[in-house]
């Protein structure tokens, strides 16, 4: 067995040597190394490299799955042969200089709102377990009625599970200025102007209840909550308002006048131009993923459920984040979360399939591991590790997505939130669709690592890749 340090010096060869990196960093479970030329790396050199579980490029980076702890020690070691260390950040802003307009545009986007799922997660699973506990068959469990719970307890959990999306669009503004170089505090300041309890509320207006303000007579200005589109880019032109500002104004007056003025300016713009605009195209936007979703006789899950880890691929996966916050934000449901979550189980089933039918000791000790994570919702070890290295056990992935897809969309399955899924994502479903929740997951499981096993792969295939990679 080799030790971490030769382990090193092969995965600094196999990218091409020193001369081809620009620098290194690591995540939780990747080695992450920029490269200078992709075309100089060996993958097969670095797949073959002992405890190395999986490699695949994206966002300007060669990334190499160690695994947790693993990655510390072979990043220790990878500096310690004189190649130049950096931040994830460092490393963040050196990538977005490379690939083409619209996967810097995707990862821009994922900048944003990558920051704010953790809060959006959490609020979804207090959802799911509100839902739980005010089941009358759960209460009834504990002798209890749903009369009898305490009303301010019922306004506690209330305020766990409305503030996140009450105040979305200050979550939203605050992030899209951190991005795009202004100061954060101001783009707070901003998104929480577009949910001023002065303006009439956008759900008051939309259940008829209020009615929009009519500025100059023509322009209708209601309050943005829930709202994603209009903060976001709100907070990318006040950035770069805040930034022309920052330029021109004097060093001695910059402390009152910059954010005096990026503010009166965003204040007009957001809530009488950039507000009344974006809402409607967000709202078209909404519509035509609900359409999408209430395609019949389960359309909608075969198209996502098949299609979903293609994207995964491409990276551009990221920007559904927006459309799932939106669904939750205006529907209070999130049913796109059921179909992926059955793409994503699809993935480590085939993956499970692989590992139980290999007689190697090495992929099996990759593939296992791989399906784990893909049934807790990572599946980039399983599609980069395992099943696109044998084309096959991707593809059922695929078939075993679309197949869990239709069943969770013909049963209406939604979540109370977003960003688990399988396992973590039960916790989401912890009401009435918990059974249906695990049978489509199971389904999904069954048909990609049945299709798999009998049919995906054999010993004689890693054979013949390795063979032709020798």
């Amino acid at each position: 067995m080799l030790d971490n340090k030769e382990i090193a010096k092969q995965v600094i060869e196999g990218v091409g040597g020193k001369d081809n990196i620009d620098s290194v960093a690591h995540c939780a479970t990747r080695l992450r190394i920029m490269v200078k030329d992709k075309e100089q790396v060996d993958e097969t050199e670095v797949e073959n490299t002992e405890k190395v579980k999986g490699v695949f490029y994206n966002s300007g980076q060669y990334q190499i799955v160690f695994g947790t702890g693993t990655v510390n020690k072979i990043y220790n070691e990878v500096t310690g042969l004189g190649i130049s260390g950096t931040s994830k950040g460092e490393m963040k802003k050196e990538s977005k200089k490379q690939g083409n307009a619209f996967q810097r545009a995707i990862r821009t986007f994922g900048d944003v709102f990558v920051p704010i799922i953790p809060v959006l997660v959490a609020t979804g699973l207090f959802m799911g377990l509100r839902g739980l506990l005010t089941q009358e068959q759960v209460l009834a469990l504990f002798g209890v009625a749903p009369a009898d719970i305490n009303a301010n307890f019922l306004l506690y959990t209330q305020v766990l599970t409305d503030t996140a999306f009450a105040f979305l669009p200050a979550l939203v503004a605050w992030s899209a200025f951190r991005v795009f170089g202004g100061s954060p505090v101001i783009g707070i300041v901003l998104g929480l102007m577009l949910v001023n309890p002065a303006l009439p509320n956008a759900y008051a207006v939309a259940g008829g209840d209020a009615s929009p303000i009519f500025m100059l007579g023509f322009i209708p200005v209601v309050g943005y909550q829930g709202t994603v589109l209009p903060a976001f880019i709100a907070g990318y032109v006040g950035a770069k308002v805040e930034k022309r500002f920052r330029k021109v104004v004097p060093e001695t007056l910059d402390l009152l006048i910059s954010p005096f003025g990026t503010l009166l300016v965003m204040s007009v713009l957001s809530l009488f131009v950039i507000g009344p605009i974006f809402h409607s195209l967000e709202e078209v936007v909404l519509d035509v993923v609900v359409w999408l979703l209430s395609l019949p006789l389960g359309l909608a899950g075969i198209l996502i459920g098949g299609l979903n880890q293609i994207l995964v691929i491409t990276g551009v996966h990221h920007i559904f984040n927006f459309l799932e916050i939106q669904l939750l934000a205006n529907t209070g449901v999130n049913p796109y979360n059921a179909i992926i979550t059955s793409s994503v189980a699809a993935q480590g089933g085939a993956t499970l399939a692989v590992a139980i039918k290999s007689k190697s000791k090495k992929l099996k000790a990759l593939a296992y591991p791989s399906a784990l994570s893909a049934f807790l919702g990572i599946t980039e070890p399983a599609i980069f590790g395992v099943n696109l290295r044998y084309i096959k056990p991707f593809i059922f992935g695929l078939v075993g997505g679309a197949a869990g897809g239709f069943l969770a969309d013909i049963l209406n399955l939604a979540a109370t939130g977003m960003a688990v899924t399988v396992i973590p994502g039960t916790l989401l479903y912890l009401n009435d669709q918990i059974l249906w929740y695990i049978l489509s997951n199971l389904v999904a499981i069954g048909v990609a690592f049945g299709l798999t096993y009998l049919f995906g792969y054999s010993d004689k295939m890693r054979e013949d890749i390795e063979g032709s990679n020798a």
